[in-house]
């Protein structure tokens, strides 16, 4: 499904967040609280944007591996860094989040855009990101929510299965990405459960910041150390 779309995927980011997304990416990155010495994982990482963010934000990361499942969405990344010329700093590898190909303690941080709720094993993904972090690594997770406030999450939800849909199917052409999203967004865990889930994968220092009326969740976390 992600490979179908992946020409446009980009494209119909900024257009479905007006734009925002550039916005939490950079909030993202900030709460990792870089010094340009880090080794930082991208997981889910798509075609490649917080990793590229990362990369570039000052001070910004020294290395950056990105890892994601579908191909094609890697292959976008990989143009768009060979373009930007950032080879020397950003690779991307294709790769499975519940088994994430990489030594223990490897990075400094690992950063997570709207990926963790396509992962078959949540849990998992969490221990996996907690492998991989050396001892006091941070971890920084976006991903969409349900706004609280009942009359904002109506509007939210009226917009997500209504609108959201049919201007991802006239752009992309697939019928079926753009209906998973907001399937996807429903169906995935509240705030307190992820944060549950990370504290159970041994993550401490959880926190939790509501952006954009709500719509998206920025977690971050520490591998005690």
């Amino acid at each position: 499904m992600f490979d179908a779309i992946a020409g446009r995927y980009d494209l119909l980011n900024h257009l479905l967040s007006a734009g925002i997304d550039r916005r939490w990416r950079r909030r993202a990155v900030a709460a990792l609280g870089l010094s340009g010495r880090e080794r930082v994982l991208d997981l889910c990482t798509g075609a490649a944007d917080l990793a590229i963010a990362a990369v570039r934000a000052r001070p910004g990361a020294a290395r950056v591996v990105g890892i994601d499942f579908a191909a094609a969405m890697l292959g976008v990344g990989r143009d768009k860094i060979r373009r930007a010329n950032l080879q020397a700093s950003l690779a991307l590898v294709r790769g499975d989040a519940t088994r994430i190909p990489v030594r223990d303690g490897r990075f400094d941080a690992v950063t997570v855009a709207f990926g963790i709720r396509n992962v078959d094993d949540v849990a998992a993904a969490c221990r996996e990101m907690a492998r991989v972090l050396r001892p006091g690594g941070r971890v920084a997770i976006l991903e969409f929510a349900v706004p609280e406030t009942p009359v904002i999450g109506g509007l939210y939800l009226w917009y997500l299965h209504r609108v959201l849909p049919r201007i991802g199917r006239a752009v992309s052409r697939s019928n079926e990405a753009y209906g998973y999203l907001p399937a996807s967004i429903g169906a995935f865990a509240s705030p307190a459960e992820l944060e549950k889930t990370l504290r159970q994968a041994g993550f401490v220092e959880i926190s939790t910041v509501r952006m954009t009326i709500g719509s998206v969740c920025l977690y971050v976390a520490r591998r005690p150390g």
